[in-house]
């Protein structure tokens, strides 16, 4: 993790009559890289179980394609839930603060999460299986859809304007080691229970989801520990002197304002999903059922590639405070169109090695655009609806990039071969890089 140099303790942008925040951005960095973490964490160990385990345990009377594509299903729910809890937390988080509400996402996920792993099978109690399935999913799409935003504005908000993509790369640094602890506990599980079927389909996988309530307590011990950014302590004072203004809906008033950075900014971060969701979730089902594959060495290799995109994650976010966000998001796209193309190619060779290359090069592109993003997106918009325009920017992006894909590429492949795949995330990485250009610059933005 990067080091954090004691003259950047506090931000020193002006609050109107708000008392000095005593809580460090040192602080505000490491409470928001562990809640995200602890929420994609959750939100992972769903992907990967939905591509070894759910076809199986919850949609056994499918056989195996029909059952993987229903199960890729429940987790495209995710993302349609996203900009809904986008929307709700978004409101709450621009007029309650930031803080609040990032607790109530964590105890979301996290109850929702813990429930997953003690589910029945579809063999126990039928079709309630997987219909309540859904509905966890649901909830901790609700939950996803209102964290990103607020942990991204905190460490923003607090940050030293010339520092903002370093500390906005906390955050982001989350998916990074989620992926890892996601991979890490399905192989521990392996490994302990054996590779038999049986004793992994029964139990074996329920074991992270269980674990989950373990960080969830530590995250809401971190997040207790902060204090509202000084930002929107100002942006408060403001509220009180002008009623009026106070009693717009944060949605109605960022939609009517800037509707254009919203579907600009959706349109950007599209192919920045498709990447990461195709590159962990459905390369986790394509290593295994189609290239045949171990377990093992499917979760090995995604524990390397989060590696190697935490690595990325870092190196951009902190470059982008000297050439800007959007320099470096449009080097992701136009990195992606090409790769895009032999990705699937390369992959149906059948080599291993192959299959780590294209495993940590998916993964490394979409870190180059991913760090950027934690800052890019709360400079786009204006304080008083800044969770709500952010976390929808953001979140359409999820359902764009991060569900239609999943959902589509095993009937593509199916039906044209597996090429059709990287001609989606090519035309998806076309589209946003010609976004990602319409968006104006913002590291020289003031946020207060």
């Amino acid at each position: 993790m990067p080091s954090l140099t004691p003259d950047d303790a506090v931000d020193r942008r002006p609050t109107t009559r708000s008392a000095a925040p005593t809580t460090s951005v040192r602080k505000v960095a490491i409470a928001s890289g562990i809640g995200t973490t602890i929420e994609f964490y959750d939100f992972f160990i769903y992907g990967t179980a939905a591509a070894l385990v759910f076809p199986t345990v919850f949609f056994p009377a499918l056989g195996a394609t029909a059952g993987t594509v229903a199960s890729f299903a429940t987790f495209a729910v995710a993302f349609i839930a996203r900009p809904v809890g986008a929307v709700v937390f978004g409101h709450f988080g621009d007029r309650i603060g930031r803080k609040k509400t990032l607790i109530s996402t964590l105890l979301l996920m996290g109850i929702s999460t813990f429930v997953i792993g003690l589910l029945p099978s579809a063999d126990t109690i039928g079709i309630a299986a997987p219909i309540i399935l859904v509905l966890l999913r649901f909830g901790q799409g609700f939950a996803v859809g209102g964290e990103w935003a607020g942990a991204t504005l905190l460490t923003a908000e607090y940050a030293p304007p010339k520092k903002r993509g370093f500390y906005a790369m906390f955050p982001q640094l989350g998916p990074s080691a989620a992926f890892i602890l996601s991979s890490a506990t399905f192989l521990v599980t392996g490994a302990v229970f054996g590779d038999t079927n049986a004793v992994f389909l029964d139990y074996g996988w329920r074991i992270p989801f269980l674990l989950s309530a373990v960080l969830v307590l530590i995250g809401l011990y971190m997040r207790l520990a902060i204090e509202e950014t000084p930002v929107f302590r100002a942006n408060q004072e403001v509220e009180v002197r002008t009623p009026d203004r106070a009693t717009t809906l944060p949605i109605l008033e960022a939609w009517h304002v800037q509707k254009k950075e919203i579907l600009l900014a959706a349109g950007a971060l599209a192919s920045l999903f498709s990447l990461f969701y195709m590159g962990t979730a459905y390369l986790t089902s394509y290593g295994t059922k189609t290239l045949g594959f171990d377990r093992p060495f499917v979760l090995w290799t995604g524990l390397v590639g989060a590696v190697v995109f935490g690595i990325a994650i870092a190196l951009s976010a902190t470059y982008s405070d000297r050439v800007g966000r959007r320099r470096v998001i449009m080097t992701s796209c136009g990195a992606a169109i090409p790769w895009s193309l032999v990705l699937f190619p390369l992959l149906d060779t059948g080599s291993p090695v192959a299959y780590v290359v294209a495993m940590c090069v998916t993964l490394t592109i979409f870190g180059i655009a991913y760090g950027p993003t934690g800052a890019l997106l709360p400079e786009l918009f204006q304080t008083r609806f800044r969770y709500t325009g952010a976390g929808l920017g953001y979140n359409l992006a999820g359902v764009l990039g991060g569900a239609i894909p999943p959902l589509l590429a095993a009937p593509l492949a199916a039906q044209f071969g597996s090429i059709a795949i990287g001609v989606m995330l090519a035309l998806l990485s076309v589209l946003s890089l010609a976004c990602t250009k319409a968006l104006s610059e913002t590291k020289e933005v003031s946020m207060t």
